[in-house]
């Protein structure tokens, strides 16, 4: 009997999470399912794949061989999949996104929304996590494009740039540096409180990274998991905290909170589209990274959505130029 997909699919499952019972929730299996499949397997190949530890399936030698392998078989079936049944007279499918927080609450909505109405059978579905996890949910194939604010280290993806989005720090009119028009280091960052992102976040990331030796002095209260959730807490006096300013216009405006921009810092960052290298493009994934790049096309993109509006105008525009093209 020669070996199967689903047995591929099934065996990087228990791999990754290491329990047969996980695996089956994951895939929506029965156990016995799962077990029957791994068994089958192991005796096609004529040996075990895992060490049995406890209730846990550890790789062994074979399995550690077998797991990159049986990954490049999975993406080349489901590459071969979209070329032969995409549909070539009408941008239609399924897109999985991933996209981190800044981006993913404030920026790619009012895309993905313009998009879909622009075409009615072309469906995005978006998950919003940290950077870390958009990088791993893109490596094993979970979503199609990612759209990230920190670097990526991982062979497997190609990372294109996008726009510049620029830091600052962000506090309550009522905080004692609210008199100020400027953040000064290391005079003001060691006399403050700092609200921060989880670890993985990619705007923590090069927070730290630009204070360089300064951050060993960072006074971190709390981190907390959701901008919103900073914002609240920065509002209520908690302490300051570095986010996007693409985050904080609505708040800024209305005389919520304060910006400062960061004396001697260049707070700039590029924001990127990440895919897989093996990933295929199809039409419906070329359109919509082409639909983004009217973000880039007005220089700092910042300067585009600093509210929704702006955007909105920026998009008519391109639908504008869409219909006469």
């Amino acid at each position: 009997m020669a070996i199967t997909f689903r047995q591929l699919e099934i065996f990087i499952a228990v791999a990754e999470t290491k329990q047969v019972t996980r695996a089956s929730k994951n895939l929506y299996l029965t156990q016995s399912a799962v077990s029957m499949a791994l068994s089958e397997l192991e005796s096609q190949l004529s040996g075990p794949l895992f060490d049995r530890h406890g209730r846990s399936l550890l790789l062994n030698d074979r399995g550690r061989y077998l797991l990159p392998l049986a990954k490049e078989i999975i993406y080349q079936v489901v590459n071969v999949e979209s070329m032969l049944t995409e549909r070539r007279d009408s941008v239609a499918g399924s897109l999985r996104v991933v996209a981190s927080s800044t981006i993913g609450n404030y920026v790619l909505p009012y895309l993905i929304g313009s998009f879909m109405r622009l075409h009615t059978e072309a469906h995005i579905d978006m998950l919003v996590a940290n950077t870390l996890i958009a990088e791993t949910m893109v490596q094993k194939g979970e979503a199609d494009l990612g759209f990230v604010e920190g670097g990526i280290s991982v062979d497997s993806l190609r990372a294109v740039p996008w726009f510049e989005d620029e830091l600052a720090i962000i506090i309550s009119p009522s905080h004692p540096l609210g008199q100020k028009e400027i953040f000064r280091i290391p005079d003001d960052l060691r006399e403050t409180k700092w609200v921060m992102r989880e670890k993985g976040s990619g705007t923590a990331e090069i927070f730290t990274k630009k204070l360089g030796r300064h951050a060993d002095i960072l006074q971190v209260v709390t981190t907390l998991g959701h901008t919103e959730a900073i914002k609240k807490a920065v509002e209520s006096g908690a302490g300051a905290a570095c986010l996007s300013q693409l985050t904080v216009c609505r708040e800024a405006e209305q005389g919520w909170l304060k910006i400062l921009p960061i004396e001697g810092l260049d707070m700039r960052r590029q924001l990127r589209i990440i895919q897989h290298k093996e990933k295929v493009v199809t039409r419906l994934m070329d359109e919509f990274l082409s639909f983004c790049e009217v973000i880039s096309e007005c220089g700092l993109g910042r300067e585009c959505l600093s509210s929704p509006w702006k955007l909105q105008t920026l998009l008519s525009q391109y639908h504008a130029q869409k219909n006469q093209a």
